[in-house]
Formats: C-alpha cells, sequence, structure tokens
C-alpha cells in the first residue's frame, strides 16, 4: 500500500466515524460547544482534555493494596497477646488520697436545704456551706410565686430561646435585672457556669488580646481558652503590674494591625475572695482604649446598699462597664446567668453567644424567681445590713485563731480562710489539704458544716492556666442564723481549728 492509498483509507475511515458520531443523539451539542469554547478560550479546551484523560486514567487504573510490604504478620494467638498487655491511658487522673477520703464521708442533705439541714444519718447541723445568703430559699412568697408558674409555664422552655424558647417572663426579667443595675439591656442564660465563658469567645477571637488577672475563677478561664485569643496575664490586683502590661501590648502592637482589646477582670473573686479596684481598671481601660468584661458572679446581690453589686459599692457608673456578667444561681438563689451591656452588646450575644444560642431556654419559674427577689432586695436592704452584722460576727471569732487568715473582703459572705505560713511546720504544709479536710471533718462533727474550697488540678504534661490555688476552706454566712448562731458557729470552727493543729504538733 503506497502513501496515496493509505491516505484514502484513513479519509475514509475518518468520514465512516462521523457518520456514526453524528448518530448519535447529543452529538451535534457536544460538537458545537467544543467548537465554540476552543474559540473563545482555547486554554479551558486543553484543561478540560486534560481533566476528562485523567479521569479515564483514575477509572482504569488497577487496584492497589494500603497494606504495607514486608510487614509481619501476626497469628491471631500474639494479637490476642497484645490486647492484653496493652493499657489505654486514662481519659482522666485518678482521685487523689484526699479526694478518695473526702468523697467516703461526703455529707448528705436529706430533705430542703436551709439554715439548718437534716444529713443522712439522722443528725441536724447548721449550715454555713450554702449560697443562700438571704435565705430567700425559705421564702414563703417566693415559694408561691414559683408553683404558680409552674402551673401556668409548665416545668421548662422546652427549647432554645431563638426557637420557640422565649417567654414573656424571659423578658420581663432581662428589662428587671437591667433596670435594677442601670444598664441599658440584658440578656439572660440558663447556666450560670456557661454564661461567662461564652460571653468572652462571643466578642474575642483569634488574634484579640485579653488582659486577665491571673486569679480569675474557672469558668473565665474556660471562656479565655475557648476564645483562642492572645491571653496578656496581670498579677492579681496588682493595678501596677496592669499598666505595665497593658504599656508592653501598646508596644508590641504598634506597627500590627489593630485588633479587639478587653480587660476581663471579677467582681469579688471566688479563689480569694476580695474585691477589684475597679475605678482604677475604669482609668486604665479608657487611657488604654480597652472594653471591659467585669464577673459579678458572686458580688452581684451582695455587695453595695442595694445589692447591685461592686459598681454600687465602689460608686462606679455601672454603664462604664462595657459587659457586666453575673449568676443567678448564688445570692439570688435562683438560677441561670446574665450579661448586662448595651443594646448592640446584648444583641450580638443572641446570635453569636453559644451557650445562649444552643441551650434551652431559663424555665420561666426561675425567671419570675429571679424578678421577685430582686424586687426583695430593693424593698428590704435591712437584709444586707443584717448580712454584714453576721459577717463580722463570725470573722470576729474567726480572728482569735493563730492558725489562719481570712482572704475574703469585709463585706464578703463566703469567708475563705488559708493556714498562715508563719511558725507552722513544713510537713503540714507538705498535706495541707488532708489537713483542711480534717479540720472540715472536726467541725462538722461539732454541728457546724463549712466546706474545703475545690479546684481542679492539672493534669500530667498540661501548661498552667491562670492562677495556682492555694488550699483553703470557706464557711458561707446567712441571715437564716441569729447572730448568737453565727457566733457560736465561728468558735466551734475556731476550736476544730486549733484541734486538729495540736493534734499534728504532737
Amino acid at each position: 500500500m503506497d502513501l496515496h492509498d493509505a491516505y484514502v483509507l484513513l479519509n475514509r475511515s475518518a468520514g465512516e466515524l462521523s457518520t456514526r458520531f453524528q448518530r448519535v443523539p447529543g452529538s451535534q451539542i457536544l460538537l458545537r460547544y467544543v467548537k465554540s469554547s476552543y474559540q473563545n478560550d482555547p486554554v479551558r479546551s486543553v484543561v478540560e482534555l486534560c481533566l476528562f484523560l485523567f479521569a479515564v486514567r483514575y477509572l482504569l487504573a488497577p487496584r492497589y493494596s494500603t497494606t504495607q510490604k514486608g510487614a509481619v504478620e501476626l497469628t491471631e494467638e500474639e494479637i490476642d497477646e497484645l490486647v492484653e498487655d496493652w493499657t489505654p491511658e486514662p481519659l482522666v487522673p485518678g482521685l487523689t488520697e484526699v479526694e478518695q477520703a473526702e468523697n467516703e464521708k461526703r455529707p448528705v442533705i436529706v430533705g430542703p436545704t436551709g439554715p439548718k439541714v437534716k444529713l443522712s444519718n439522722g443528725r441536724t447541723v447548721n449550715n454555713f456551706a450554702s449560697y443562700n445568703f438571704f435565705n430567700f430559699v425559705s421564702n414563703e412568697l417566693l415559694k408561691d410565686r414559683a408553683v404558680q408558674t409552674l402551673r401556668n409555664y409548665g416545668a421548662g422552655a422546652c427549647g432554645p430561646p431563638n426557637f420557640y424558647g422565649t417567654q414573656d417572663v424571659h423578658m420581663d426579667t432581662e428589662r428587671d435585672i437591667a433596670k435594677f443595675l442601670g444598664m441599658p439591656a440584658c440578656i439572660i442564660y440558663a447556666q450560670a457556669f456557661s454564661t461567662i465563658s461564652s460571653v468572652v469567645p462571643a466578642f474575642s477571637k483569634r488574634g484579640d488580646i485579653i488582659v486577665a488577672d491571673k486569679a480569675v475563677n474557672f469558668a473565665i478561664q474556660k471562656g479565655l481558652q475557648i476564645s483562642r485569643s492572645t491571653i496578656r496575664w496581670y498579677e492579681h490586683n496588682d493595678m501596677e503590674d496592669l499598666e505595665r502590661v497593658l504599656e508592653q501590648v501598646k508596644k508590641d502592637m504598634a506597627r500590627k494591625p489593630l485588633t479587639r482589646r478587653f480587660i476581663v477582670t471579677e467582681g469579688l473573686f471566688e479563689n480569694i475572695g476580695d474585691i477589684v479596684d475597679l475605678p482604677a481598671i475604669i482609668e486604665l481601660k479608657q487611657r488604654y482604649k480597652y472594653r471591659l468584661i467585669l464577673d459579678e458572679s458572686y458580688s452581684f446581690g451582695v455587695l453595695g446598699r442595694t445589692g447591685r453589686g461592686v459598681t454600687e459599692h465602689q460608686n462606679v457608673d455601672p454603664q462604664s462597664v462595657e459587659m457586666l456578667v453575673g449568676s443567678l444561681a448564688h445570692g439570688i438563689c435562683s438560677g441561670g446567668g446574665f450579661c448586662a451591656g448595651s443594646p448592640e452588646v446584648v444583641d450580638h450575644q443572641r446570635i453569636s453567644s453559644s451557650a445562649y444560642v444552643f441551650s434551652a431556654a431559663l424555665p420561666a419559674m426561675l425567671a419570675v424567681t429571679t424578678s421577685e427577689t430582686l424586687k426583695l432586695l430593693e424593698g428590704n436592704p435591712q437584709v444586707l445590713t443584717t448580712l454584714r452584722e453576721n459577717i463580722r460576727a463570725f470573722r470576729t471569732q474567726m480572728d482569735r485563731c493563730e492558725y489562719v487568715e481570712c482572704t475574703s473582703a469585709l463585706d464578703n459572705p463566703v469567708c475563705i480562710f488559708i493556714l498562715k505560713r508563719d511558725g507552722l511546720e513544713g510537713r503540714i504544709f507538705d498535706n495541707e489539704e488532708k489537713v483542711l479536710m480534717d479540720i472540715v471533718d472536726e467541725a462538722l462533727a461539732n454541728g457546724v458544716m463549712i466546706s474545703r474550697v475545690k479546684h481542679i488540678h492539672e493534669t500530667q504534661g498540661t501548661k498552667p492556666f491562670g492562677w495556682q490555688c492555694v488550699p483553703s476552706f470557706k464557711a458561707c454566712i446567712t441571715i437564716g442564723h441569729t447572730k448568737k448562731e453565727v457566733e457560736k458557729a465561728g468558735s466551734v470552727t475556731r476550736q476544730a481549728v486549733g484541734k486538729v493543729m495540736a493534734r499534728l504538733k504532737k
């Protein structure tokens, strides 16, 4: 076959192929598409052809094994032996000796809580381990309103606030809290702990800067970690160190893009019990252009002439605080939490705060209880006077103890005590938590129930985050006890400390 015959055969074959292709349904459409594509964008045609060829090559490629070649083949007996020998790492650290002993001796309350409680062993003791500061738990008016609301609204909202969970009583409670605090707006949450741990990451993101007090509570620490922001710590309640940190951040960020910046602190510190220097922080945050997130979980309902918190106690305009966060489960004896601020701050949380968006709304009964409790505080400011008199009576007794000192502020009903370091042997501090547990047990044996302050320890291999707490015990003062009962409780606690320390010195 010469070249001419080959050319004729090629043309005939191409003609037959073209005829058969044109008989295929849709072939003309595909042909026009290819011509148009090549004419308008030839590069795209080349890319599409390469992708088509790659797909064909991938589909026609032979299967391959994912197992490694040359791997050692194990018998069933060897596999079973390896499984039996393997010990997984625990998800959480095991209980310490103190925690195990405490679990075995933990008192269990039978029936309602109050100033006096009955334990499962049949004994009745004075309760100094509850945040029932104003004895609202026993208030008949609050009980009646709670029962009435329960009958009208049911046990729960059965849905998140943004999904048919918001009821009229929720809106009323938000207005009542905002009015009580002197803030423009307020939002309520279903759980106290998750309030501050959701507020912080709702506003501060990766790349933003948070300057926080080293002694902030565990809920705030979780919020700081979730936000993934850059955290700068300052020494506890040290305004000079805070100014130093703010100045250092200013220098470090001088030539970098502008970011959101926050100062985070507490009103009454849960871990220590002292009060923040709010006027100094307000002055610094205004000078360095920061926003302030203030957690008043332990000061709301307790500090100030009418219980409005640290802003009233230190005569600070509450609206100078951008986000005022608090708990309704402590002094208010209800449940949930709140964040008060500008309408923009509140509205942002309704769509951006995880605890608000993804949790069921606060039960109507607790919302109504909160509103009624605020009315009681406003109408009966003498309960705060009585509470502070009881605090002074208890602390007067404990001041006579040579082994412990109180770190709480004078108006704080949660009196936190730590062992004095002066004059005590080092072996006592080697097992300090055991010593404090013995003090709590000795006081309970004499009819006074107090509590050791619990802390979550860092797991092995993790970096310390925030405050490294000193072991301590606490007594919560309430107006449900008479002054004479409070003095006796203080005397019993002081004698329990003395008895345990004397036993250790032998």
